[in-house]
């Protein structure tokens, strides 16, 4: 009786996280007098929704600049953070502990607080309306610097230890004989930084103003907000469905090594 009770709880709670966004697509693709009738599955699927956010924005570009932006991110925040978190983990030097403590205190700190500091700095660099204010001040990330110096603990050694006598660098130990051997950490890291930037509306609203470097999210606030979408429910979910579909796809994709590196990466001292 207790397990039927458990899963029935686990089933309504499925249910209730799921529904929402099952419906925000079944509703993009609704006739407008039905949306508000919150109809889980409309009397007929149009596509006019899709087109008329195709026709009312540029929508492509932004779906190019979000995957530019985030993808140049993810790939520094995997080698910049594999390489602290090593050095961190497997290399003696004064001060280490001290280093690893303030990078987990940072952790603490809204973003709010570095917000102004850091919008001050991209205007002095000249970098306001560019590619660099969205992709520079997130290529060290906190957390991907704790993941990677937690599971690089679990790794033996002497593996280490037989690299080096084999005539590896410290870099070859990383990307050659760390990183095939620490994909669950690796895609753990990359889809949550991925998710991150691709979802992060704030900063871009605040470093960028042309139409042709905006975000998706960045557009997709705007188009909703800003008048655009011309009080029509279908279209604004029509763009958040554009907007959410490649985190659900790379989510359904990498979701086996997200689990298990999950499960299996500890907060090992």
């Amino acid at each position: 009786m207790k397990k039927i009770l458990f899963y029935i709880l686990l089933i309504f709670g499925a249910v209730a996280f799921t529904y929402p966004f099952f419906w925000m697509i079944s509703a993009s693709f609704a006739p407008e007098t039905e949306i508000g009738k919150l109809v889980f599955l409309p009397s007929k699927f149009l596509l006019y929704s899709y087109r008329q956010v195709f026709a009312k924005i540029p929508i492509g570009r932004a779906f190019l600049n979000s995957l530019l932006v985030s993808a140049s991110v993810t790939t520094g925040v995997l080698i910049f953070g594999s390489m602290i978190g090593y050095s961190l983990s497997r290399l003696r030097f004064r001060g280490r502990d001290l280093i690893f403590y303030i990078i987990i205190f940072t952790m603490t700190l809204p973003f709010q607080i570095t917000l102004i500091p850091q919008y001050i700095l991209m205007v002095k660099f000249h970098w306001v309306d560019t590619y660099l204010a969205l992709i520079v001040p997130h290529l060290m990330n906190a957390f991907a610097i704790l993941i990677f110096r937690q599971h690089f603990q679990t790794i033996p050694q002497v593996l280490i230890d037989a690299a080096r006598i084999d005539g590896c660098n410290e870099f070859q130990i990383i990307f050659r004989v760390l990183w095939p051997n620490s994909i669950p950490a690796l895609v753990t890291v990359g889809i949550i930084t991925f998710m991150t930037s691709w979802n992060d509306v704030l900063w871009p609203l605040i470093v960028i103003r042309d139409d042709k470097l905006m975000t998706m999210p960045q557009l997709v606030a705007l188009f909703a907000v800003g008048g655009r979408a011309e009080s029509q429910l279908g279209v604004k979910l029509a763009a958040a469905t554009l907007l959410a579909a490649p985190i659900v796809l790379a989510y359904l994709f990498f979701q086996k090594y997200f689990i298990q590196s999950m499960a299996t990466t500890g907060l090992k001292e």
